[in-house]
C-alpha cells in the first residue's frame, strides 16, 4: 500500500480504519459519510411494550448492535427493562450478526437463532425459513432505515411485521471532507476508496449532486479499486454503477483490509 491514497467513509471505525491503513504504508483519507442520530421516542417504546403484552410478538429480529443497545438504554430510562427481558423471553429471538449478540449477551438474553454470515436480510430470512409466521406478529429492532425487503418478505409470508427504530442515518453535520474527497476523485488522487455501509454511497451521491458532479461520480470512483464490506454493500455500488474490485469475506474490517491490500499491491 506504501504511498497510495485510501479514502475511507466509515464513521464510527474510521479512525481504527485510518490506522490499519497507515501501517501498511498506506495514507489514508477520511471523509466520513454518515451520521447516525438518535430517533426513539420514549413514547413509541411505552406504546410498544403495551401493545406487546397485548398482542405477543412470535419472532424478535435484532439487526444491529447500536441499535439494541438504544433500545434497552430507553428500557432501563422508563424502568421497563425487566418486562422486555420477560416478554423476549417468551418470543423466538433472532440476531443477523455478531454485534446484537454481544449487546444480548450482556442483557442476559437468551438467542435462539443467528442468521448465517454474510449476515444480510437474506440470510436471515433463511435463518427463519421453516417457521410458520402465517398470521403471527413479527418485531424488528431498525437500523438506520426502514428493511423494506425483510418486511415485505416476511409479509408475504402472512406475517404482521412492526418495526421499532432506534437511530436513523444522516449526512454529517460537517459534509467538506466528502467535498475534498469528490475534489479529489475528480483529479484522480485517490487509488483506492473503502465503503462498509451501503449508506455512504448513497450519502457520496447526495453531496456530488449538490455539488453538481453526480454524473461524474461513477467513472471517478472505477478509476479506483473500490473496496466493498459485502453483499449488501455491493449490491447498493453496482445500482450507482460502481462494481466494486472486491468484497469482504467474511463481511469484517481484518478480511477487508486483507483483501484490499491485496489488490492494491497487484495493480
Amino acid at each position: 500500500m506504501k504511498s497510495k491514497v485510501v479514502a475511507i467513509l466509515e464513521s464510527r471505525a474510521g479512525a481504527h480504519l485510518a490506522e490499519l491503513v497507515a501501517r501498511r504504508g498506506g495514507l489514508p483519507m477520511l471523509a466520513p459519510a454518515l451520521e447516525e442520530v438518535p430517533d426513539l421516542d420514549p413514547a413509541a417504546v411505552l406504546a410498544l411494550i403495551e401493545q406487546w403484552r397485548i398482542q405477543p410478538f412470535k419472532i424478535c429480529i435484532f439487526q444491529t448492535g447500536v441499535g439494541t443497545r438504544a433500545l434497552f438504554s430507553a428500557t432501563d430510562a422508563a424502568d421497563l427493562t425487566k418486562e422486555l427481558k420477560d416478554l423476549l423471553a417468551a418470543s423466538l429471538v433472532v440476531v443477523r450478526g455478531p454485534k446484537p449478540i454481544g449487546e444480548l449477551n450482556a442483557r442476559g438474553i437468551r438467542i435462539d437463532i443467528r442468521a448465517a454470515s454474510p449476515f444480510t436480510s437474506e440470510t436471515v430470512l433463511a435463518a427463519i425459513s421453516e417457521i410458520e409466521v402465517k398470521n403471527c406478529s413479527v418485531l424488528i429492532q431498525r437500523y438506520g432505515a426502514a428493511n423494506q425487503a425483510l418486511t415485505a418478505a416476511l409479509e408475504a409470508r402472512g406475517a404482521a411485521v412492526q418495526e421499532i427504530a432506534t437511530y436513523r442515518w444522516a449526512l454529517p453535520t460537517n459534509t467538506q471532507p466528502l467535498v475534498d474527497l469528490l475534489a479529489a476523485l475528480a483529479e484522480r488522487r485517490v487509488d483506492a476508496v473503502v465503503f462498509t455501509s451501503a449508506v455512504q454511497m448513497q450519502h457520496l451521491y447526495t453531496v456530488a449532486q449538490q455539488s453538481g458532479a453526480a454524473g461524474q461520480l461513477a467513472d471517478q470512483l472505477n478509476h479506483c479499486i473500490v473496496a466493498s464490506i459485502g453483499p449488501v454493500c455491493s449490491r447498493t455500488l453496482r445500482e450507482y454503477g460502481v462494481p466494486p474490485t472486491l468484497e469482504a469475506s467474511p463481511p469484517k474490517l481484518g478480511p477487508l483490509m486483507v483483501a484490499l491490500e491485496d489488490a492494491i499491491n497487484a495493480a
